[in-house]
């Protein structure tokens, strides 16, 4: 099942997500559906609350990237209850997008090395360190379990002038290309 993504300004996508467990009810199915509307709204990664659950759970898929990045073929992978240790080198600028945000693209800057510990799919759990386009989105779908969107890591001023782009987000002034939920959907009458 496709699931409708959350909005910008949806109150979900401000939450600290809780920790679930391996039973989770559902949780195969979910994480399957996750993929799916992942794939139907051409996204590399998707985390739950951004499907109206708040729970500490992503996916992603890296494949779109492997023309550029051939290392990242084949980065299909489910994090659960993941905790971010370590974030190293040097800040990079890397031009991000999200599915709850949609037409706004904007250049973030993030350590390109990202320590994380996380449960997969199975509940195994893994303990890595993770570099390049693959260490970016993790932190991008990572920052979602804590509340945190892209537009809050990039400078004020561009922040400011995307006012008025992230308000019709939020009242459903856009067209996206897959389902959306809208938090100030204004209902016309006729």
């Amino acid at each position: 099942m496709v699931f409708p993504v959350v909005a910008y300004g949806h109150p979900v996508l401000r939450k600290v997500a809780e920790d679930i467990d391996k039973d989770y009810p559902g949780l195969e199915q979910f994480i399957a559906d996750m993929f799916e509307t992942m794939y139907a709204s051409n996204g590399v990664g998707l985390a739950a609350p951004q499907v109206n659950r708040s729970i500490r759970l992503f996916v992603i898929d890296t494949t779109p990237y492997a023309e550029d990045f051939p290392d990242e073929e084949n980065m299909k992978r489910v994090f659960i209850n993941a905790k971010i240790v370590e974030e190293t080198g040097d800040e990079w600028a890397f031009n991000e997008g999200c599915l709850s945000i949609p037409d706004i693209r904007e250049d973030v800057m993030r350590k390109p090395n990202v320590r994380i510990q996380y449960y997969d799919e199975n509940f195994e759990y893994h303990d890595e360190v993770i570099s390049g386009s693959l260490g970016r989105v993790i932190q991008h779908e990572y920052d979602h379990l804590d509340g945190v969107l892209f537009v809050d890591l990039i400078n004020p001023l561009r922040r400011m002038l995307l006012k008025r782009k992230l308000a019709d987000i939020t009242k459903g002034n856009i067209d996206p290309s897959y389902k959306m939920i809208f938090p100030n959907l204004k209902k016309k009458i006729s």
